[in-house]
């Protein structure tokens, strides 16, 4: 009986700052919760590299890849059922930068949006468009698709705006792929809809750029004084206060189960004065964060008990890295001379591709389709009154890809959710190569 295929899922975070508590509802706190899922394997680093291109504070970037560590350890992460490791310790990452940085489009990393937002200011500002934009912030989104596809992850949950690093690294796997055969899997994007975005201390998103956290694993004494610090309006006891705009209460609510939220939120529309709305806050965090800081202080002041948690994730992540790495360069051309293919022997084989199918039925309209490489169907058209109509959308679907969608729609069946990212697929690779119908 053959199993089932286990579903890889990867997550990072950057290792430049102190992990605060919005890190902990957004990602530190659902990674692990998910890490305990026995059907999935997990893959979870520290991105040191990536800290490079946003810090140069050696001393910085040291101290976050300590804190961050000892937070997820702290926070129930178990090594031992996870794939746990810093990724500067795994060196075939930066390898497999290089040989994805030969496969994307320049057009492509022009269009990322970190990139585009620091030449957009450079504009704005009148200096010249690529004024302190390092090579770096530009080839960032590279370095991100080899975090992925080096463990053939499946499932990778970002934020909205970490979305399109995922399509980027379906096009740089697609790209490969195509060249030189099948190797890389086809990462998607996992949105949690209910994570929490916290606000910080001033009523804006928690950020470090904005100096309004509080960070996770502050004394309990410091924590119940940043508490207190956070902005409210000047509503006297006893007067009803709205939670909608509230801080305090989203915070709250970040932590407390849904009898607590309700009994707050009544609490809000009973006029609770702000200092007990703050207390019964500090409360409900310390309840779940404090018995943490005890082993979170034991990792911080045993470093070396780090380390050897990081080496050894990684001597785990490497036996799956190092022969992939050996299987990449061999795909590319990187071996030994004697190794080589026979001579005359004919250029390995690439991708079969999806095709367009065109057509007319019985009732005299014009139809087309589009199948993948085994025949199954991705998109099915309605009727069009010719076949140049039809000619039309498909060349506009070979020409825009995805961009032409919307335009389009009244011209298609509606769409599954696992088609349209099918269709999205095909379309790409159908870029790469020359136009097919039939």
């Amino acid at each position: 009986m053959t199993s089932t295929p286990r579903t890889r899922v990867l997550t990072g975070i950057t290792t430049t700052g102190t992990p605060h508590l919005g890190n902990y509802v957004g990602a530190i706190r659902p990674t692990v919760n998910a890490s305990r899922d026995n059907q999935t394997d997990g893959f979870y680093f520290l991105a040191d590299y990536h800290a490079l291109i946003k810090c140069d504070e050696p001393v910085r970037i040291q101290r976050s890849t300590l804190e961050i560590a000892a937070s997820w350890i702290a926070s129930g992460l178990d090594p031992e059922k996870v794939t746990f490791y810093r990724q500067s310790d795994i060196p075939e990452i930066t390898e497999l930068t290089w040989l994805l940085t030969c496969v994307t489009g320049k057009g492509v990393l022009n269009r990322a949006h970190a990139y585009k937002a620091a030449v957009d200011k450079n504009n704005a500002a009148g200096h010249d468009p690529d004024s302190d934009v390092t090579a770096g912030l530009f080839m960032y989104p590279v370095l991100m698709g080899a975090d992925i596809l080096m463990f053939k992850a499946h499932k990778v949950p970002v934020g909205r705006d970490q979305i399109q690093h995922i399509e980027m690294a379906r096009d740089m796997a697609s790209s490969f792929n195509h060249l030189y055969g099948a190797h890389f899997v086809l990462p998607e994007a996992v949105i949690e809809e209910s994570v929490a975005l916290l606000p910080g201390l001033d009523g804006r998103k928690m950020s470090k750029s904005y100096d309004n956290t509080i960070p996770l694993f502050a004394p309990s004494a410091t924590l119940k004084k940043q508490i207190a610090g956070i902005v409210t309006d000047s509503k006297l006891p006893g007067e009803p206060k709205a939670t909608e705009g509230s801080a305090l209460f989203q915070i709250y609510q970040a932590f407390a189960n849904d009898q607590e939220t309700a009994d707050f939120a009544r609490a809000f529309t009973e006029g609770i004065a702000w200092s007990d709305a703050k207390q019964m806050l500090f409360e409900r965090i310390d309840r779940e964060v404090g018995p943490m800081r005890e082993p979170y202080e034991a990792l911080i002041n045993n470093p070396a008990q780090l380390d050897e948690l990081l080496l050894s994730g990684a001597d785990k992540a490497r036996q799956l890295a190092t022969p992939f790495m050996r299987e990449l360069r061999h795909a590319v051309g990187l071996r030994a001379l004697s190794s080589g293919a026979p001579k005359g022997a004919a250029k390995a084989p690439k991708m079969a591709l999806s095709s367009f199918k065109q057509y007319r039925e019985k009732d005299g309209q014009f139809y087309f389709k589009l199948v993948d490489a085994q025949g199954q169907l991705i998109l099915q058209s309605v009727g069009f009154a010719s076949p140049k109509e039809a000619g039309q959308a498909i060349s506009r679907l070979q020409t825009e890809g995805m961009d032409c969608l919307s335009d389009l729609a009244p011209a298609l069946q509606a769409l599954t959710p696992e088609n349209h990212l099918r269709l999205a697929q095909a379309l790409l690779e159908m870029k790469k190569s020359p136009k097919t119908i039939k």
